[in-house]
């Protein structure tokens, strides 16, 4: 018996109880592969992050999103500038992996609707093995990018309007 697909709606992160954040972001398992990702988290630690996203909201008018299904918060992520290039990140709970690739696959049709982003980078712990969906969504290793002292493996995803014609 299959039931239906959740409804996913990106929301701000100010929408999400920091409690969540906090049982988010401290998930060990979650934790293995974010480098940048060290010491404990909690309510003050949240805060700070929801404060920081908020900024690349005001300052690019866009960033991060928090991403509900039924309205139920399942991670966050999105676009992020560093220097001239928009970084696509995705952060789900462990529990909700399954709905990294509609994530993605919305978000991308945000970035290809949006004139000021014509490709996207994805920067990747060198633990993450499995790379295969990046590679079917058309993504091509970029090498490698040092960030804020870790090493991470870059792809990038040309994300040409709708329609594109090469």
């Amino acid at each position: 018996m299959t039931g239906t697909a959740p409804t996913i709606r990106f929301a701000r992160l100010t929408e999400v109880p920091l409690a969540e954040l906090v049982a988010h972001m401290s998930d060990p398992r979650l934790r293995a592969h974010m480098p940048l990702l060290t010491g404990t988290w909690g309510d003050a630690e949240a805060q700070g992050f929801v404060v920081a996203k908020e900024a690349c909201w005001a300052r690019d008018g866009l960033g991060h999103w928090a991403f509900l299904a039924d309205g139920r918060y399942v991670g966050w992520g999105g676009f992020q500038l560093e220097g001239e290039e928009w970084d696509f990140g995705l952060v789900l709970r462990p529990q909700d992996f399954g709905l990294g690739a509609r994530i993605t696959r919305a978000a991308l049709d945000f970035a290809r609707s949006d004139p000021r982003i014509p490709f996207v980078t994805f920067l990747l712990p060198p633990s993450r093995r499995n790379l295969g969906a990046l590679r079917r969504l058309g993504a091509r290793a970029a090498g490698r990018q040092v960030h804020t002292g870790a090493t991470f493996l870059k792809y990038r995803l040309e994300t040409p309007p709708f329609g594109w014609q090469p």
